[in-house]
């Protein structure tokens, strides 16, 4: 089949992955960086802020199909003033900006930042992602009471 398009069009070239360095956006008033921690469907997800709320967080339509959010993702969020409990996903960080953003302090030192590594074993190749944060402590008293307090 012979190619329609013009011959003057020029292809862009990719550059790391199809990302470009960007700067580092440190949130405002009223937005909060979080942790995905599940995704439900339908441009929503359970977020982990790190103010100690759990939220329930929407896609906005800019970000939809267009930049893909997994769990284990940091992103940045903007708290709804009439909801407490909801949020709208305004940016995701990558694991290098989230990198980044520990070091500045922003962000708690007792989370891992997803980043896919690859490890070899064997004559197989596996992508391995550490996609949790840890906490200092919890009793099995106190992750009871969590499931009925959320």
């Amino acid at each position: 089949m012979k190619n329609k398009s013009r011959s003057d069009k020029k292809k862009k070239k990719n550059s790391q992955d199809g990302r470009e360095k960007r700067e580092l956006i440190f949130k405002q008033k009223d937005q909060e960086y979080a942790q995905i921690l599940k995704m439900l469907g339908n441009g929503r997800c359970d977020t982990y802020c790190f103010d100690g709320i759990r939220r329930l967080c929407h896609i906005r339509g800019k970000m939809r199909k267009r930049i893909w959010i997994n769990v284990g993702d940091i992103v940045l969020i903007g708290k709804r003033e009439f909801q407490d409990r909801k949020g709208d996903i305004i940016q995701k960080y990558f694991p290098d900006e989230a990198k980044n953003l520990k070091d500045y302090g922003e962000l708690p030192r007792n989370i891992f930042i997803s980043e896919m590594i690859l490890a070899k074993e064997g004559d197989s190749n596996k992508i391995c992602s550490d996609q949790a944060f840890e906490f200092d402590s919890t009793s099995e008293k106190d992750v009871a009471k969590s499931k009925y307090i959320l």
